[in-house]
């Protein structure tokens, strides 16, 4: 005898591509990623996750590679007209707003452990175009960004977010909580590059 209750049609299994792990992940944001999590976020059981990554922190890496390798690092003129100086105070503040937007991405681009050929292929390749755009030596290139994105993402991952970041700050001049942090860092950050160009000739060019 045929039942009353009406027989569900089996859908298509939801398909789980790397892409869509790593969507997934910079939505929820590194901090929050869990396994269970990522598969309730794609419709998908944590057993089939386990098909594409071994582990949590297998899944955070490569959220984090992907996270980094979609960042869009800033040029510099292709007449390097803006000065090296300028270009560097713009770099600092990409990765002010790299860290910002994507809490937990410091250890990825920090720790050598951590940073993935393909990463570290990326950071190279705009070193190259920094060294080739303002006439200066690989060598030199590759440690000016270095010591300034080192920098720069520390401080932000240590700031970041700002608690109570609109509280106006009668001993700061009125300034909120959140603008006064952000003047810090960047008084930091240009003090930091000055004195970098100032000693860059004492880097080995090869």
């Amino acid at each position: 005898m045929i039942g009353s209750h009406p027989v569900t049609a089996r859908g298509r299994p939801r398909t789980i591509t790397r892409e869509r792990l790593s969507d997934a992940g910079i939505e929820i944001t590194l901090p929050n990623v869990t396994i269970l999590g990522i598969a309730a976020h794609l419709g998908v059981s944590a057993k089939a996750l386990y098909k594409h990554v071994s582990g949590l922190e297998e899944l955070k890496q490569q959220i984090a590679e992907d996270l980094f390798l979609r960042w869009e690092l800033p040029p510099p003129a292709p007449d390097g007209g803006e000065g090296l100086e300028s270009f560097m105070l713009s770099f600092s503040q990409s990765m002010w707003m790299l860290v910002e937007q994507h809490p937990g991405i410091a250890p990825y681009i920090l720790r050598e452990d951590l940073i993935t050929p393909a990463m570290m292929q990326k950071m190279e390749e705009h070193q190259q175009g920094v060294a080739r755009i303002f006439g200066i030596p690989f060598t030199r290139a590759n440690w000016l960004l270095f010591i300034v994105a080192y920098f720069c993402v520390s401080v932000a991952d240590t700031v970041l977010p700002i608690k109570d970041g609109q509280e106006v700050l009668p001993h700061r001049g009125g300034m909120r909580r959140a603008d006064w942090t952000k003047a810090q860092y960047d008084l930091g950050a240009r003090a930091l590059i000055v004195g970098s160009l100032a000693t860059m000739d004492q880097i080995p060019e090869g």
